[in-house]
């Protein structure tokens, strides 16, 4: 019997990698719903198992070595593969002055998981990626990480200046690329996704657009036939600068 598809989905308990668990499972795809908190895990799990889904959560604190690499041995044990990586937990950190006033514990509290995180979870996963016929990882940036619309004047993004944040989102482009780079020739391809202004948590809840619709590109860039792009930056409406 073909074994269906398998995706993990970092921070799945709540928000847009809640609802792109959702939208992956209502493919058909067997989701493992990684969250940090594992009641909220389960929560989460339960509420898409009652729609149909095919979810099973999944103990994952993306900054805990260890708990990772337990994760990844689970996977393996449970299916031997995985065909997709969504790394979607992020933060936006306490420190919210100008960047002058930031020190360094500042940045590294929103790396750990933005950059460290991301880099932890795909380097235990990739073995199981690159059993996949298609392997996928989708890294969930946003705009503001892009050097050219940070840096122009005239973009609607020239008065934001989240030194933690926005760094860590440039990193993780950087990252996404350098993996991009080495996995040439393999059946797993890398990129960045861009959800948009999403109401979550990290905005407390001001975004102008839903997880549902936010997580339409992350679902978009999961499921890319041969053919498809990798180490692209994209959103909605296509390819944004680095």
């Amino acid at each position: 019997m073909t074994l269906e598809k398998v995706a993990l989905v970092t921070g799945a308990n709540k928000g847009i990698g809640f609802a792109a668990a959702r939208q992956l499972g209502e493919r058909g795809i067997a989701v493992l719903v990684g969250a940090r908190d594992e009641a909220l895990g389960k929560r989460a799990a339960d509420a898409l198992a009652a729609d149909g889904i095919a979810a099973t959560p999944i103990g994952l604190d993306v900054t805990d070595p260890a708990r990772v690499a337990e994760a990844a041995g689970e996977i393996e044990r449970r299916y031997g593969r995985l065909d997709i990586l969504v790394n979607n937990a992020g933060t936006a950190g306490g420190f919210t002055g100008a960047p002058s006033e930031a020190g360094a514990a500042d940045l590294r509290e929103v790396y750990e998981t933005n950059v460290f995180g991301v880099v932890t979870v795909t380097g235990a996963m990739l073995p199981l990626l690159l059993r996949s016929p298609a392997g996928r990882v989708v890294n969930l940036s946003s705009h503001v990480g892009s050097l050219t619309l940070q840096s122009d004047p005239g973009s609607p993004l020239a008065g934001v200046n989240m030194i933690a944040y926005q760094s860590s989102k440039t990193a993780l482009n950087a990252v996404t690329v350098a993996y991009a780079k080495e996995l040439r020739g393999t059946p797993v391809k890398v990129n960045t996704a861009l959800p948009g202004v999403v109401a979550t948590d990290i905005n407390h809840h001001r975004g102008r657009r839903t997880p549902a619709e936010g997580a339409a590109i992350v679902v978009r860039l999961a499921l890319l036939d041969e053919d498809g792009p990798s180490g692209a930056c994209l959103a909605d409406e296509g390819p944004v600068p680095w």
